[in-house]
């Protein structure tokens, strides 16, 4: 028999009743509805002629909307086709599927990255997306857009036209915009466009686009023509020995009919030739010159004499400074104003010749249009410097010169005496270094009796916390750091061991720009006969886990330093600052890795020595991540540095990958941690051992999260290339596996254990550091 009808009131009923009928339950489409909150919330038992007439109420809103939004698609899809009829420029259309509808939300949104587009322009191969990410690269930084900057050039010279339609626009607003752009990209197109045949190369698009690059099509459009008398951007290329040209040749140099024609040596006639731009000459004749000297010093016997020889051509490389030239691995606007000559060395290589040089720079607003600084002679006594002495106007004056004096060839020249062969500036007009203040009368007072009047006037009090006062003592308990001697057979050591502050200071006292206060000393690394894409490809990967890891909260360390590519066989690196090899440390000091950390940090209960052990156990999970990661191999003590703070630094990645010494593959093990670095982290029981296993679990854990980011760096520079590193079909597949994204966390922590159990037990590391100490010395 049917049931009474339950009272609204007896909501909860104390005693449990029979199912109801199916007509009392509320139909699952209205439970819908109210979770969409077209409904209030529906009560435990309703009034089925109530819920009937709410469904009908809601179907017929729904209805309606419906109904709208057919008219309002209509009434869109017309205007479309009218302005399509009419030639105008149109909205996006709306998308024809469910799928671009949620791609273009996805591009429109805040989460939609540099990365992402890097990564749906190699992926996608729809021209529509391409042209999107192309246009969409205009709102990006140009920071970020820097660093993929390899990427798009790798795509633009060896994928698809659409592609390259698409990144091109991008490309050449930027090096319409920027003479950095223009040259890095010349110099990266050339060198990934090398990897051709040579047929296809000289019409390929990367060729192409570097000469537009180079050519002076590309300058800014609002520049107006400079004038004949206002600079000095006169520059023949090193290629060609020219003639000692008169006033009236570079007067005739820019700006007449005449400026496409030159005198050489060879032929005393006056020759057709294509002149490069002005506004990129300096900078490249600048950076040929470097690379000269490295080739020329390649040819000599020991490292005695290329350091001889190269502290020889920078003496004459500073008689064109200062100049509109800069270092592309600096990140501050500048002019390079000086060498000192004396404080470059060359580094350990057994077959090529790279050097180090120490550069004076003077930082300004713009390289491209600040006034470039007034020469100082180096005889010049600045702390007895007056207004009259700076003044380039006054004739007699060593560096009252004109632009036209200071025009010339960048190429050698006999007597570097005469300042009228000096390539050096543009804008030498000016009476005025940049950043120095006017001139008085107090100029003749000597810096160091400013400093110390500045120092006596400030009466200010000093308050020292307690924490300072303990770490100043345990300094002073500290052992006196260890110097390293004069080697004739590795001259890099002692400058390299030197505090880079000790060596600012002391090269700024000695230099006739140390006074100004824009001055900033800077280094570079100069490498010729080697191939450094890989090495850039290595500094990519670096950053870009360093990123991850920072984002993350993991607090694994590494450097990563800056590579310029120029060629396929030439470049610059950053130095690290700070650093010497463990080759060194073991050759100079004749310690073990851990009493050379007593020596150097204190006993083992200091401050010092516990921030440096810290130091030393975040940089070794860290490096030792990447050369699981990026298989990197060559790894003796020659190329792995440790700074003055306890990290150590893994250098030189040219065997990475599918790549490995002579292709032998004999570095077996997944990282170098030997006996030494164990003993530093205080034993396979203690702490920081621990400590180092746990900071490789997490940085895994945290890598693999962003596998993505990671991969699409190394599988778009894949296309194309012929590097050593890419050798074999398996190479990305290979750096994929070892994201291991299958395992759990605790199949993770086993596999870390695994891969240092085996490093450390690796008879091939100690086989091949005895196979370096025999053939090539390292220690």
């Amino acid at each position: 028999p049917p049931l009474p009808p339950l009272s609204p009131v007896l909501l909860h009923p104390p005693v449990p009743l029979p199912p109801p009928p199916p007509l009392l339950h509320p139909p699952p489409a209205l439970k819908l509805l109210a979770d969409l909150h077209l409904l209030p919330p529906l009560p435990p038992v309703i009034d089925p002629e109530v819920a009937l007439k709410a469904c009908q109420e809601v179907l017929l809103k729904v209805k309606l909307l419906d109904n709208k939004q057919q008219q309002d698609d209509q009434k869109q899809h017309h205007q479309h086709a009218e302005a399509t009829d009419c030639g105008a420029p149109s909205e996006s259309p709306s998308p024809s599927s469910s799928k671009q509808s949620w791609l273009l939300r996805l591009f429109e949104s805040k989460l939609f990255d540099v990365s992402m587009a890097i990564s749906y322009l190699y992926k996608s191969k729809e021209p529509g997306v391409q042209a999107y990410i192309g246009n969409r690269l205009f709102s990006f930084p140009d920071g970020e857009v820097d660093f993929y900057l390899p990427q798009l050039l790798n795509m633009y010279v060896h994928m698809d036209t659409e592609v390259g339609d698409a990144i091109k626009p991008y490309l050449i607003h930027r090096c319409r915009s920027s003479i950095t752009f223009s040259l890095l990209s010349a110099w990266l197109l050339g060198a990934y466009s090398s990897d051709m045949h040579i047929s296809t190369q000289r019409h390929s698009r990367g060729t192409k686009l570097r000469k537009l690059i180079l050519s002076d099509d590309l300058k800014p459009r609002s520049d107006e023509p400079r004038s004949v008398s206002g600079s000095g951007d006169v520059f023949v290329s090193p290629s060609r020995r020219t003639h000692q040209r008169s006033k009236s040749d570079a007067t005739m140099a820019s700006g007449f009919p005449g400026a496409g024609l030159r005198r050489t040596g060879s032929n005393p006639k006056v020759e057709a030739v294509h002149e490069e731009p002005e506004r990129l000459r300096p900078q490249r004749e600048f950076v040929k010159s470097l690379f000269c000297i490295g080739k020329r010093l390649a040819t000599l016997p020991t490292k005695e004499q290329k350091t001889q020889r190269l502290i020889s051509e920078l003496s004459m490389l500073n008689h064109k400074l200062p100049a509109r030239v800069w270092l592309p691995t600096a990140e501050h606007q500048h002019h390079v104003c000086r060498v000192p000559h004396t404080q470059a060395v060359v580094l350990n290589s057994k077959d090529k010749a790279p050097y180090i040089i120490y550069v004076e720079v003077l930082e300004c607003n713009s390289f491209e249009t600040s006034p470039v600084p007034t020469r100082i002679p180096e005889t010049r006594i600045r702390s007895a410097r007056s207004a009259e002495n700076l003044d380039c106007g006054t004739p007699g004056t060593g560096s009252g010169m004109t632009s036209e004096h200071r025009a010339g060839s960048f190429s050698t020249v006999p007597n570097y005496d005469n300042d009228d062969d000096a390539w050096a500036t543009d804008d030498i007009g000016q009476l005025q270094v940049e950043g120095e203040a006017q001139t008085s009368s107090s100029d003749n007072i000597s810096q160091f009796s400013v400093d110390s009047i500045t120092s006596l006037e400030s009466k200010e009090p000093v308050f020292i916390a307690a924490g300072d006062i303990r770490r100043r003592l345990s300094e002073n308990l500290a052992q006196t750091p260890t110097t390293f001697r004069r080697d004739p057979e590795d001259p890099s050591a002692v400058a390299l061991k030197e505090p880079w502050e000790e060596k600012v200071r002391r090269i700024r006292e000695g230099s006739p720009y140390g006074h100004l206060p824009n001055w900033r000393l800077l280094s570079v690394i100069v490498k010729c006969g080697d191939d450094l894409r890989q090495e850039l490809l290595a500094y990519q990967f670096l950053k870009q886990l360093q990123s991850i890891w920072q984002q993350e909260r993991v607090p694994l360390w590494i450097k990563p330093y800056k590579i310029l590519v120029m060629s396929s066989d030439s470049g610059m690196i950053e130095p690290v600052l700070n650093a010497v090899s463990l080759h060194q440390v073991r050759k100079q000091s004749q310690l073990s890795l851990l009493d050379y950390f007593l020596q150097e940090h204190g006993s083992f209960t200091t401050e010092a020595f516990l921030t440096a052990q810290r130091n030393f156990v975040q940089s070794c999970a860290g490096y030792s991540l990447i050369c699981y990661l990026l298989q990197v191999k060559d790894r003796h003590n020659g190329n792995i540095l440790l700074d003055s703070e306890g990290h150590i630094i893994h250098i030189d990645f040219g065997f990475i990958l599918s790549s490995s010494p002579r292709n032998l593959g004999f570095e077996t093990s997944a990282f170098k941690l030997t006996s030494e670095f164990v003993d530093v982290m205080g034993g396979l029981d203690g702490d920081m051992f621990i400590y180092y296993k746990m900071l490789m679990l997490q940085g895994l854990i945290a890598a693999r999260k962003h596998m993505e980011k990671v991969l699409q760096i190394v599988e778009i520079m894949q296309q194309g290339s012929h590097l050593p590193c890419f050798h074999g079909s398996s190479t990305i597949r290979g750096l994929k596996e070892r994201f291991h994204m299958s395992l759990t966390e605790e199949q993770l922590q086993l596999l870390v254990e695994q891969l240092v159990d085996g490093s450390m037990r690796s008879i091939t590391t100690k086989l091949y550091d005895s196979f370096q100490y025999v053939t090539n010395g390292i220690m």
